[in-house]
């Protein structure tokens, strides 16, 4: 049972074999012509089906939960300028990626991971554009540094203007003018994240629109989307590892809201896994929903009770990931990997761009 399993689990034990062209490089066109798996937690039986279908799948009682953040143009290309090095004397190209403000510190300083980043020391510069736009700071935790930017500038404004789509590595191909509409929910608002609330990218406005003329309500609360969703799991014992804190915000109505409906006996359906993380959190923390701004690093393993959600709209997902164990913790490990071996051998799409799963 897996509830023996569970006590003795390994990361090993959410591993799968899958074949690459199974991982989707481009988005489903338009982008609610993805495929959809209906996976029932209790039975571990499902049906194969279409997202165009989602609401034939719920009921007019239902609360819908979105989140809203909106992906920044977090990658950019600079040069590296050593502090050791002569005047104007610039050592290479560097990638770097802003994963988010670094704390409390202020609005021009940030963390970021760079590529190739070994050898970069307190002091050095990046070169943006023509001139110098940021000197490194103190190494932190999974490979971040800290880059002060030039003071008084916007940083969010700066990748606006010269950043690209944070594509995942998987994708293996460079962003596009496509992406930047594609890889965005189509109820994005909210700055701040470094990679989409994938489950979200299926949805069109007339699918909302659909979903409300069942009478099913939808709300919206904020995660910003870190690197801590994609570290990889290094321990071969998963509960070792420590999940990177996400910020939230979630409003006093949409709190309201959520606590009348879970009075009510309704079931509450999470739109992704990074919506899960935060409504599990805040009622993991307060035992209720309650409006706030903070910082969520929950990290959902089988034998967690989830507390917060009655349903679960998500992607398939990398072996071995966070994302893949929390999923397991709200159906079951044995039920999502014989879920996903079908979907391997009826030719879903994986991942980011790839085809979505509803657990009910």
């Amino acid at each position: 049972p897996d509830s023996i399993l569970d006590s003795l689990m390994r990361t090993s034990d959410f591993d799968y074999e899958l074949p690459p062209e199974l991982i989707a490089r481009e988005p489903a066109r338009p982008r609610d012509f993805s495929r959809m798996m209906v996976l029932n937690r209790r039975t571990g039986a499902w049906i194969d089906s279409r997202f165009r279908d989602l609401p034939e799948f719920l009921e007019p009682s239902d609360v819908l939960v979105l989140n809203d953040t909106r992906v920044i143009r977090a990658r950019t290309y600079g040069r590296l300028e050593r502090t050791s090095a002569r005047p104007n004397e610039t050592t290479r190209e560097i990638e770097v990626l802003f994963a988010g403000p670094a704390g409390p510190a202020g609005p021009d300083i940030w963390e970021v991971l760079c590529r190739p980043g070994r050898r970069i020391r307190a002091g050095d510069r990046v070169i943006f554009e023509g001139e110098v736009q940021g000197i490194f700071g103190e190494l932190r935790e999974h490979g971040l540094r800290v880059l002060r930017f030039r003071p008084g500038s916007s940083i969010e404004d700066f990748l606006e203007a010269h950043g690209h789509v944070p594509l995942p590595p998987y994708i293996e191909r460079e962003d596009t003018a496509a992406d930047g509409e594609e890889y965005q929910t189509v109820y994005a608002k909210t700055r701040g994240a470094v990679a989409a609330p994938t489950a979200g990218l299926h949805f069109t406005a007339p699918m909302l629109d659909r979903i409300r003329a069942r009478g099913i309500e939808i709300l919206q609360i904020t995660l910003h989307v870190g690197i801590g969703t994609f570290i990889p799991v290094r321990s071969e014992d998963p509960a070792r590892h420590v999940l990177k804190p996400e910020r939230y915000h979630v409003s006093a109505e949409t709190a309201s809201r959520l606590n009348a409906a879970r009075d009510q006996g309704r079931r509450i359906i999470a739109v992704g896994t990074t919506t899960t993380r935060t409504l599990e959190y805040i009622t993991h923390k307060y035992g209720r929903f309650e409006e706030g701004t903070g910082e969520a690093d929950l990290f959902i393993l089988p034998g967690y009770e989830f507390r917060a959600i009655g349903g679960l709209l998500t992607n398939f997902h990398l072996p071995r990931s966070t994302l893949i164990m929390l999923v397991s913790a709200f159906a079951s490990r044995s039920a999502i990997l014989a879920a996903y071996g079908h979907a391997i051998a009826e030719r879903y799409r994986f991942y980011s761009y790839g085809d979505c799963m509803l657990i009910l």
